[in-house]
């Protein structure tokens, strides 16, 4: 699966192009196929439903609701696309990530962002630090910025923990990478030859409406982590409420945002079916990896499970790396509660006495997301948008390079300081 997302767009691109969701299909009904030869109808699809209605259905759910609701809502920026003004725009994105999701804060501004500087030549670089820092580092302050998180809240992890714990992280990472993009956009400013009058910016936003259903989203998400109804059914209650609630939400955005917006906004649903086929095929494939981990020192992986304690003593930097590492290729979220429950599984332990721990997996989950396209789920719908809009993006390997030279070095001198 990861290979033909890294390889076919760049030696089959007309095919991928048109059957992206087939290749994805066709990969996990090998998968399907296999588990079943294996181990059984019953074990078999007793984990494919699984990681379907608990994982990739609140997943898509939660991702459609926020696409949408976002598409609905159009900032217009008048002003001229100065290296300051796309700063400030992704420092904006970078701290509402963490309060209404990366997904959302992605969808949010990405169209102003695009906007502002649809004359300018150079605009590859305005996309990956975007994904950078909106769909992934500022993730980090809140349970409701990015899935890994909102694992660890639901498992017991209080909500502010994350912010009096990895706030300073996320500073640490966020501010110098936009004090690169500002000299990389400096650059190709003069580069091109432009100059800009002084003046400030005017902001208008339309549809006010969808900001409140961004409330909304926010307090079903609140509500079904601290809300736990003992009603003696087989599936959680307020998961499904949840559900049903965001899938309401989308639809009452859909409905009541006028067409002008949508249309203004180059509304479609072609970047969220390309997610949605995606990531089927990346959680179908990445069941057999997951249950590999979280065999832990009984699984065939054992020797890099072991790598995370050293005679009980947990090693704090390797379980940085290693959740990291997974996360950029796996799904973060199941990776994310893999290594929690190798650290003992227990919140209030892992709150204060290995807060460090912690520390480690959280950051690691969210921060490395921005590794790879498929790290994290907005990644690929600013891509597809960015795509749509005639932005020449990189191809799965030339993204990486960028991440690899940009985002690696942070992230050492990250673990240096604090593991």
């Amino acid at each position: 699966m990861l290979l033909s997302l890294a390889l076919l767009p760049l030696f089959a691109l007309h095919f991928w192009e048109n059957h992206y969701g087939k290749v994805a299909t066709s990969w996990s009904a090998l998968v399907i196929v296999a588990l079943v030869l294996m181990f059984g109808l019953s074990v078999a699809s007793t984990e494919i439903a699984g990681t379907f209605f608990h994982h990739y259905l609140p997943f898509v759910i939660m991702i459609g609701s926020l696409y949408t609701i976002s598409g609905g809502i159009r900032i217009e920026v008048a002003s001229h696309a100065t290296p300051l003004v796309n700063t400030s725009i992704l420092a904006i994105g970078t701290l509402l990530a963490g309060w209404i999701g990366t997904t959302g804060a992605s969808m949010l501004l990405i169209r102003p962002l695009l906007h502002i500087n649809r004359d300018r030549k150079s605009r590859v670089h305005h996309m990956i630090f975007f994904i950078f820092l909106v769909a992934n580092i500022g993730g980090a302050l809140t349970p409701l910025g990015d899935p890994p998180l909102f694992i660890g809240f639901l498992n017991g992890v209080s909500f502010f923990w994350t912010l009096e714990n990895l706030a300073f992280e996320m500073v640490m990472i966020s501010v110098p990478l936009l004090f690169i993009f500002y000299g990389m956009d400096s650059y190709f400013v003069r580069k091109e030859g432009l100059t800009f009058h002084r003046s400030r910016p005017k902001i208008r936003v339309k549809g006010k409406l969808n900001g409140l259903l961004f409330l909304g989203v926010i307090g079903l998400v609140l509500l079904s982590g601290l809300w736990k109804p003992n009603l003696g059914l087989s599936f959680e209650i307020q998961n499904v409420v949840r559900d049903l609630g965001l899938i309401l939400l989308a639809c009452v955005s859909f409905f009541f945002t006028p067409y002008a917006i949508h249309k203004a906004n180059h509304f479609s649903w072609e970047p969220l079916r390309e997610v949605a086929k995606l990531f089927f095929g990346i959680f179908m494939t990445v069941i057999p990896v997951l249950a590999i981990l979280d065999a832990g020192l009984n699984g065939a992986l054992a020797p890099l499970v072991g790598l995370v304690s050293h005679n009980g003593v947990p090693q704090n930097g390797m379980y940085f790396w290693l959740s990291g590492g997974l996360s950029s290729i796996l799904d973060n979220a199941p990776t994310y509660l893999v290594f929690f429950h190798m650290a003992g599984g227990d919140a209030s332990q892992l709150m204060t006495t290995f807060a460090k721990t912690l520390e480690a997996i959280s950051l690691g989950a969210v921060f490395m997301g921005a590794m790879t396209y498929i790290g994290n789920a907005p990644n690929f719908m600013v891509k597809a948008i960015a795509e749509g809009q005639k932005v020449p993006m990189p191809s799965f390997f030339g993204y990486i390079l960028w991440s690899g030279g940009i985002l690696l070095p942070l992230f050492i001198i990250l673990s240096l300081i604090r593991y």
